[in-house]
């Protein structure tokens, strides 16, 4: 954990602004002051002697949506940046140009050759350079000077972003030259087309070879960041949305970017139902991970199936994404078919949480990605204040997890409420059309170029991750399927070798001409025995999909109606949870079929493709 603090304002300001403060916070605190009197809460993180680093980044980050997701903190953060605080300000607000309001700098750093290398006119410090060279995990001098992503490097997001910047600097500051710092950066954001104010403090006594001097105008700078934030606040619902808020990128794509990087070969997944199975996003990522890194052999997994949900992925994880080995990136989508089954909250947290672990088990160094789709449910919960039951529970396991996510469901409905379009003229469809595709693809090529940014070091290592105790220690955390044929069957129950129905509907790929395992009432039970913590059938529910009755280890027998809403048109693939939350170890299911059936089924029947337990 990492010490912070909040100062809040008496009587905060609407719209809750703030001013996050980048070390030294007690340091000609009469700005904060001025602010604080104004309603800004004032943040501060304690990420000293980080310099800066990705490793700063990635705790900032965390602090952001911490502040901004669960606090109501808004959107936009204005920077202030003291002296080293330089090099945090400005390394995070060109990861995050569309958050920033506007940059307030004291006598910062802005290139770290200067300060603490000490390799132009600055004094230096030794000390300092080689806490710095640790922390970015430079090997030598050499390596380090080479770096180029320092503040002033890199601005083009930051000026095409039009963020305003304001430096108060000495001019005989031999501690950080302004010659080599913010002149430097303030000549190449300029001519960048990004807006600039320098003023030069030379009032009062020059302290610290230069380095400290008295702030004229205290007032001139709460000036400057009240009048970018207000400026944020009334044009907010003007602005038509950056894709780039809608991306959390929390533990980022570290692993995968070392491996396709250094290693050149890669396995990446796309798990999730028909907006994943059908052609267009996945594709593109595909074509731009081959671009990207053009020396890098890849495997890519399309595990999409149409109609699949979390549940069934959490079950057929090992079949159909590990069917070649650990993957090194996954992609997971689920959102739209979970909203759609009426799945309860535990079933869809426990299956997210299996999918995480699963990966995870698998290859502890695998990076993971959530996806949150879009459906006119969703659009209407979105503009109704809420936020849809579903994407919550998803995004409450990848915080946890510290998993990157992007949320396609918010972005689209901002944007058609921005009127960029429409969702009956251009989306058209929770299965996209080409253009609601290339609204998608822009969106995660957009998160992939920023998670594949940076510098990696020659010791830049692939680590594990820390696998945390599961949220839920009934998670599907290591499901399997148990095809039909491998099921015996009871007296009346019948297997197909190549299953057809025998009533005419639409049916799905791996639900006919397979082997199937039938049953029609009157037939005896059907007995199962396992090992595990959870049991459950996968069914073709069709039109004649009857109601079941089971139980487990000779308990009190269960009710299930197998028919869905849409059955009347579909021998839908369906996966059915029996029991779950058992105790570890050997376990028994028993099944039968009643003479009752839905008032809109034709049919007592069971169809069943698979048995599916999580094995413990």
């Amino acid at each position: 954990r990492t010490p912070a603090h909040i100062v809040v304002p008496k009587k905060p300001k609407e719209g809750k602004p703030w001013v996050w403060r980048a070390r030294f916070p007690n340091w000609h605190y009469r700005m904060d002051s001025i602010l604080l009197s104004e309603g800004y809460y004032i943040a501060y993180i304690n990420t000293d002697n980080m310099y800066g680093s990705p490793k700063a980044m990635k705790i900032w980050n965390n602090l952001y949506h911490y502040l901004t997701k669960m606090h109501g903190f808004n959107e936009k953060v204005s920077l202030e940046g003291v002296s080293r605080g330089g090099l945090f300000v400005y390394n995070w607000a060109k990861k995050h140009p569309e958050q920033v309001n506007c940059i307030y700098a004291e006598a910062p750093v802005c290139d770290f050759k200067s300060w603490p290398g000490g390799f132009g006119k600055g004094i230096g410090s030794k000390t300092d350079w080689k806490k710095l060279k640790e922390v970015y995990g430079f090997k030598s001098d050499e390596e380090a000077k080479a770096y180029k992503d320092n503040p002033v490097d890199n601005l083009e997001k930051l000026a095409e972003a039009k963020v305003p910047v304001l430096h108060m600097i000495g001019l005989n500051d031999q501690v950080v030259p302004p010659e080599e710092n913010t002149m430097v950066l303030i000549d190449r954001y300029v001519k960048l087309g990004g807006p600039a104010t320098v003023v030069p403090c030379t009032k009062g006594e020059q302290k610290l070879h230069g380095h400290h001097f008295d702030i004229e105008t205290p007032r001139l700078g709460a000036d400057f960041i009240m009048y970018n934030t207000n400026k944020t606040i009334t044009d907010h619902f003007k602005t038509i949305p950056k894709c780039v808020d809608y991306h959390e990128m929390r533990g980022g794509l570290h692993n995968s970017y070392i491996k396709f990087e250094k290693d050149k070969k890669g396995r990446v997944a796309f798990l999730g139902g028909s907006i994943t199975y059908n052609p267009g996003w996945r594709d593109s990522i595909c074509s731009y991970l081959e671009k990207r890194f053009p020396d890098t052999e890849f495997d890519f997994i399309a595990a999409g199936i149409p109609s699949f949900g979390s549940t069934e992925d959490a079950f057929r994880f090992k079949r159909d994404v590990l069917k070649n080995g650990p993957v090194d990136l996954l992609f997971v989508e689920a959102a739209v078919n979970d909203g759609g089954k009426g799945r309860s909250a535990t079933e869809i947290k426990r299956s997210m949480e299996g999918v995480v672990r699963h990966a995870r088990n698998s290859n502890p160094t695998c990076d993971i990605v959530f996806m949150y789709f879009v459906d006119p449910a969703k659009i209407k919960e979105y503009n109704e204040g809420k936020v849809p039951e579903v994407i919550r529970i998803h995004d409450e396991v990848a915080a946890y997890y510290e998993l990157p996510a992007f949320n396609l469901a918010k972005e689209v409905t901002d944007r058609i409420n921005a009127g960029e379009f429409t969702w009956k003229d251009d989306f058209k469809n929770l299965h996209p059309s080409p253009f609601g595709q290339g609204i998608y693809a822009r969106s995660m090529l957009s998160f992939l170029d920023d998670a594949f940014s940076g510098f990696i070091a020659e010791d830049d290592k692939i680590e594990n991750y820390d696998m945390p105790p599961a949220m839920d220690k009934y998670c599907y955390d290591n499901g399997v399927l148990i095809e039909a044929k491998d099921v015996k069957p009871a007296k009346g129950w019948t297997f197909v070798e190549n299953w057809k129905p025998e009533i005419k509907a639409n049916t799905r790929a791996n639900f006919i001409n397979v082997p199937m395992l039938v049953g029609d009432y009157p037939v005896k039970p059907l007995k199962f025995s396992f090992k595990g913590n959870a049991v459950g059938i996968a069914v073709a529910a069709g039109p004649d999909a009857g109601i079941i009755e089971y139980r487990i280890d000779g308990g009190e027998w269960k009710t299930k109606d197998l028919f869905t809403k849409h059955s009347k048109m579909y021998h839908l693939p369906w996966y059915y949870v029996l029991a779950d939350a058992l105790p570890d170890g050997e376990h028994k299911l028993e099944l039968r079929l009643t003479d009752k059936h839905n008032k809109f089924s034709i049919g007592h029947k069971c169809v069943i493709r698979y048995l599916f337990v999580n094995e413990k």
